[in-house]
């Protein structure tokens, strides 16, 4: 599937079960993002969100997006087991 320029497009979903997270802690997961490239734009979700956890994806390579949660919380949280999407947004290049 290719997406146009500056269209987003659903890439990549799966299950993520982080483990208990300590504030200021975090934990990573690599997900497949098929035909997205290194340096486009990376924002990924939960099914169900949280205003405890800090969510944020980044492109690490062509066809892999690093997806990071990271509590904000006073207190040892633990994020139950979920649906994880990822996207990607394709750059405009002049």
């Amino acid at each position: 599937m290719t997406v146009p320029l500056g269209a987003a497009g659903v890439r990549g979903r799966g299950a993520w079960d982080p483990p208990d997270l300590a504030l200021g802690s975090n934990a990573l997961i690599d997900v497949r993002a098929k035909a997205a490239r290194a340096g486009e734009l990376a924002p990924a979700a939960p099914v169900s969100s949280t205003p405890f956890v800090e969510l944020d994806a980044e492109m690490r390579s062509n066809n892999t997006m690093r997806v990071m949660a990271r509590n904000i919380c006073a207190a040892t949280f633990d994020l139950a087991a979920a649906p994880l999407s990822v996207w990607v947004t394709k750059r405009r290049v002049p």
